[in-house]
């Protein structure tokens, strides 16, 4: 595994992408987990395009479309350092949540990685929450 920086949530996501590749053995839904490549700096025509090929400002990170326990599937919201959910990214997790997704902020790539497996391996033990879980 390369090196990454822990205050870079790019670096965090391979990281919990690396970690599912190794779990496929255990959890094979991870196959199907996804990055939705929302953020990141693009010059000026390219996000004008993205923009109108559909690409949506707050969209979460992760996505797992395993349905457990009540829930849909799966949405997280991958942060590192400091950094915190924007208003946009907040609508999207409550719509989500509101639409029968389990959704959570998580910072860094190990709770993340906690919550896929408690999700996947353990679904009723998830915490039942009125709203979107913070894991720090």
């Amino acid at each position: 595994m390369r090196n990454f920086r822990l205050d870079d949530e790019s670096g965090h996501q391979e990281v919990l992408f690396n970690w599912a590749a190794y779990q496929l053995g255990r959890m094979p839904e991870l196959e199907y987990m996804h990055h939705v490549p929302n953020g990141g700096k693009r010059d000026a025509a390219t996000a004008v395009a993205l923009k109108r090929q559909g690409v949506k400002a707050g969209v979460p990170d992760i996505v797992l479309p395993a349905p457990r326990a009540e829930y849909h599937g799966l949405y997280i919201e991958l942060k590192a350092g400091k950094n915190t959910t924007t208003q946009k990214q907040k609508d999207w997790l409550k719509f989500l949540h509101g639409q029968g997704y389990y959704t959570a902020v998580c910072y860094g790539w190990q709770r993340a990685a906690e919550l896929i497996e408690q999700y996947l391996l353990k679904p009723d033990e998830l915490t039942k929450e009125p709203e979107t879980i913070i894991l720090r």
